[in-house]
């Protein structure tokens, strides 16, 4: 029996009882529209179907989707979680039976057509109910990043209209307390600490609610009109409501490749309120929720996983440190049987497939198998990693060892994925190809063949929630989405994505210069720095924030203590500094030269003496999502890293001035 969740659907006692399953392929009736994009929450938009392939689809709504999944495969897994130490289940017939009682809740609770839901908490069956559920009644799910203020929680709830919100314990519901015009907010974990006639929780609230009033409301849901909120981060301004329309989510949901339905097995770990929710149609597999990453991988095994760069390196580090502590034999054997996964995998990405290196069956046996047992990854048939550039250096190492990760592009504006890689047709640092039935092209390459990348397909997002000036920006007349990224092709037709046009530093002397390739190939020269940020913009020269690789708590935290790695290299040159401040504070002159000399040799390689970085600065503390730096998916946040660090930067450039 599955453990009844607790969403505002019903008690802990009891288990709604069966629905009987509406049809899941009736024709879709479309609202009209001759517009490609809309900022009103609704409004339809025109479909981008073509006459053929498989942009031809018949369009459907997010509900029949369900009901696809939920008749084909209605007594697989769906969700998984963990109470008490023990696994409990969510069957997809379960799953669905939920939602709807979760929409029925809404619906009793005054929620209105095209009204956002905000949904503010850590990924749970729980969120996922009152997301669908939230669709099921007409509104609008608007995910929430858990690390928000509570001045960002009530820009996201002002912009959606959001009257009802669905929080996870009393953190997330102090963020929202104060705010305006709601109508109610349910709490699914924990007990509340004070009683209001507008908070709830494990209520049998929708229960009287009839299905024919829920039926109704599904049948009115059209699949070219919003179903969903993302928010965008909000690096640079207040963030932006990404509308994606039924459409969106179901075209990218059928977009599979090599999948086996209902039995792939994920994690869900990537922020729920991020794109990285839709992945969860893109699949129809079970999802398992996990408290440790780690510990969760190792129990779960799952057949496809999506880490960001951030964890793939991670994990490198890791497998690195353990492997500085093995005997010297043992370390012999694996750097053997890492060269021979590295030019295994090569002959794989370029189709070689009758070229394996001898001893391979050997270095799988002895090291290969081992490490994907160890990991949790022996089962995982895809490993992918996207939203954030990964080093060749870690795409290698996971290669040697017969782990090949490949890359997808794609942001919230483009429903998530719009570019893949696949096992047998890619390429080193390359995203792939387009998805079938979406393009790719680039506009304005420079001599180089780097243009700015556009992107058209059934999953380009409606538009921006009432902001039309920003919509006009990413959408052009003709519909193709403008993503701000920068990339080139290879003759193959692989894409490579080499900067952000925004990043783009302007130095005082009118050069442009991409950051990331020359951030990338200072960590490559010196693998002791865990992160490195090029400055330059408006100013005469480049300089660069830096930080030392350490240790990270139980709650992703940097703390003081150098990593094993940077240990390591500190007792092969008689540093005794184990602490960041302690290297700081001496200038240890071992690791200042090490990265001095290293930044030498990347300008060496310099395209002028423009693009030659003269300063840097090593930072205090590593950059974290909590402490501002990083963004939910690890993605650096430069405006805000230049705010905090603005004094640091001045000194650089202050003390060059001085010697002027």
């Amino acid at each position: 029996m599955a453990r009844k969740c607790g969403c505002p659907c019903y008690s802990n006692a009891e288990e709604p009882k069966a629905v009987s399953l509406l049809t899941a392929s009736v024709a879709t009736t479309l609202s009209p529209s001759d517009q490609l994009w809309t900022t009103s929450r609704d409004k339809a938009v025109k479909l981008r179907m073509e006459s053929s392939g498989p942009a031809s689809r018949t369009p459907i709504t997010i509900h029949q989707m369900f009901l696809e999944t939920v008749e084909q495969y209605q007594d697989h897994p769906a969700l998984v979680s963990k109470k008490d130490g023990q696994w409990v289940t969510l069957t997809w017939r379960q799953y669905y039976e939920q939602c709807r009682a979760a929409a029925k809740s809404f619906l009793k609770l005054g929620l209105q057509r095209y009204s956002g839901v905000g949904i503010l908490g850590f990924n749970s069956p729980e969120w996922f109910i009152s997301d669908i559920g939230c669709i099921f009644a007409g509104g609008l799910a608007a995910g929430i990043y858990t690390t928000n203020s509570a001045e960002a929680c009530q820009y996201v709830a002002a912009n959606c209209e959001a009257n009802v919100f669905v929080v996870e314990n009393q953190k997330q519901l102090d963020k929202i307390l104060q705010l305006p015009h709601l109508k109610a907010i349910v709490q699914y974990k924990g007990e509340l600490q004070k009683k209001a006639p507008f908070l709830y929780t494990f209520m049998k609230l929708g229960e009287d609610v009839p299905d024919e009033q829920l039926n109704t409301v599904i049948d009115s849901l059209r699949a070219n009109e919003c179903c969903t909120l993302i928010y965008t981060s909000g690096t640079t301004g207040n963030p932006k409501g990404v509308m994606l329309s039924h459409d969106n989510v179901t075209y990218i949901g059928s977009s599979k490749v090599n999948i086996n339905y209902a039995e792939e097995v994920v994690v869900s770990y990537l922020p729920l309120s991020h794109v990285a929710v839709v992945s969860h149609f893109h699949y129809n597999a079970h999802s398992f929720f996990q408290g440790s990453l780690v510990t969760t991988l190792k129990e779960v095994r799952p057949t496809w996983f999506l880490g960001v760069p951030r964890v793939w390196e991670k994990m490198q580090e890791k497998m690195k440190a353990v492997g500085a502590k093995a005997p010297p034999m043992m370390r012999r054997i694996s750097d053997w049987a890492k060269s021979i996964g590295l030019r295994y995998n090569y002959s794989l990405m370029l189709s070689r497939y009758n070229l394996v290196p001898w001893g391979f069956m050997l270095a799988n046996s002895l090291v290969f198998k081992r490490v994907r047992a160890a990991l949790g990854l022996d089962r995982c048939r895809f490993c992918l990693t996207g939203a954030a550039p990964i080093t060749k250096d870690t795409v290698e190492y996971f290669m040697s060892l017969n782990i090949p990760v490949t890359e997808a592009y794609g942001m919230s504006e483009s429903s998530g994925p719009h570019t893949v890689a696949i096992i047998g047709e890619y390429r080193v640092t390359s995203c792939g190809k387009a998805l079938p039935g979406c393009k790719t092209k680039l506009v304005n390459p420079d001599k180089d063949g780097n243009g700015e990348v556009c992107s058209w397909g059934r999953n380009i997002f409606m538009g921006y929630l009432n902001m039309p000036n920003e919509t006009a920006e990413a959408l052009d007349q003709d519909g193709w989405l403008h993503s701000g990224d920068l990339g080139k092709y290879d003759q193959q037709g692989f894409l490579y994505i080499t900067g952000r046009i925004k990043e783009l530093i302007i130095t005082a002397g009118g050069e442009n210069i991409p950051p990331v390739p020359i951030e990338e190939a200072l960590k490559a020269e010196v693998p002791i720095i865990s992160n490195a940020m090029l400055i330059g913009d408006k100013l005469k020269f480049l300089s660069m924030l830096l930080t030392l690789k350490c240790v990270v708590d139980d709650n992703s935290e940097p703390t003081d203590e150098l990593s094993p790695e940077v240990l390591d290299f500190c007792k092969q040159h008689g540093v005794t500094a184990t602490k960041v401040s302690e290297v700081i504070a001496i200038k240890e002159p071992t690791i200042y030269k090490a990265i001095q000399d290293g930044l030498e040799r990347i300008n060496t390689r310099a395209m002028s003496n423009a693009q030659k970085v003269q300063k840097w600065v090593i930072l205090e503390r590593d950059f974290s999502v909590s402490g501002g730096e990083l963004g939910p998916t690890m993605k650096l946040r430069r405006p805000i890293v230049v705010k905090m660090y603005q004094e640091k930067i001045n000194g650089m450039y202050t003390v060059a001035t001085e010697k002027q």
